[in-house]
């Protein structure tokens, strides 16, 4: 072989592709596609039931908008007039004394019942369900109204108090007890959280009880250093939702007051006046800066939930 051949260099081998599966590609494109239609209504309605009533609301909060007028810009004005409002401060004082009340004592009481129920109680699935159904119908009109004459000046509760000779009061119509029996309502609808909690108490093994037993723990050892340290995610998510729900708390309150939050104002919730002036006053601009302002401020409660959740919530890994 002379030099000039060997010389020359040889040719890398070309590498041809194979064709792609067209069959394949048409599927998944068919897959997505159908999986775009199904979710269209979902995104339909997120779009225009919440997105676009949101974005019109930060609109409305920076004008006077009366409703039978157009909206006129003034700024910053409502968020400013807020600052001199003496309703809104009281109402603000009535929902923060409801939210740090009743969220406690829901997630007492829940807890407290899903572990009486987690004992493998006989008819467990009729407990649980009478025990529910309070949470799916105690934000009704109807349970409010029924609550107004439970603890009216004549109602089910003074009759009972008046077995034992004690002389009952109009629960609703004192300012130093109405806001009491509108907490007392909400926390009878704890059956949502009980239910969470009872399914996490079923996910606990049992053998950290019985090697806790054997080293000589009692009941309230068990509880306080297995029981709570495992269910405090649990805790978390309940504390979260029953927070955000307390600060959106309405219903409940405007039927038990009259709507007009109840004597000296003492039932006065934070939403039940953002009501008042949307569509008693008919002072659009202004409820919508209030409704921002109630955002902002479950977001900042949710963060700070977050933000202390390092210590004291502790995970599995």
């Amino acid at each position: 072989m002379s030099e000039v051949e060997t010389s020359v260099a040889r040719p890398k081998p070309v590498r041809v592709r194979p064709p792609p599966n067209t069959s394949r590609s048409s599927l998944s494109r068919m897959e997505n596609r159908a999986a775009y239609w199904f979710l269209l209504p979902w995104l339909a309605g997120f779009f225009f039931i919440t997105v676009v009533p949101m974005l019109a609301s930060a609109y409305l909060s920076f004008t006077d908008y009366r409703v039978l007028k157009p909206p006129q810009w003034v700024g910053l004005q409502n968020y400013v007039a807020m600052t001199h409002d003496r309703r809104l401060f009281v109402s603000v004082g009535v929902t923060l004394r409801y939210v740090l009340i009743s969220v406690p004592l829901v997630l007492i009481f829940s807890l407290a019942v899903a572990a009486l129920l987690n004992r493998g109680l006989k008819g467990l699935a009729i407990y649980r369900s009478l025990f529910y159904v309070p949470s799916l119908i105690g934000a009704s009109v109807g349970i409010g109204m029924l609550w107004r004459e439970v603890f009216g000046a004549r109602g089910i509760f003074n009759s009972f108090l008046a077995l034992f000779g004690i002389k009952g009061a109009g629960w609703m119509s004192s300012p130093g007890t109405a806001l009491y029996t509108v907490i007392g309502l909400n926390v009878w609808t704890f059956g949502a959280a009980m239910v969470i909690f009872l399914a996490a108490l079923r996910q606990i093994p049992e053998s950290y009880y019985e090697a806790a037993s054997l080293d000589g723990a009692n009941a309230l050892q068990k509880f306080r250093r297995i029981t709570l340290p495992l269910l405090t995610p649990v805790i978390f998510f309940n504390l979260v939702l029953n927070t955000i729900g307390a600060f959106q708390s309405f219903t409940q309150a405007f039927v038990v007051s009259g709507g007009t939050g109840g004597p000296v104002d003492s039932t006065l919730l934070y939403t039940i006046y953002l009501y008042q002036r949307a569509f008693q006053h008919l002072e659009m601009g202004y409820a919508s800066a209030m409704a921002w302002v109630l955002l902002a401020t479950i977001a900042a409660f949710t963060a700070l939930l977050f933000w202390s959740s390092r210590f004291w919530v502790f995970y599995g890994d």
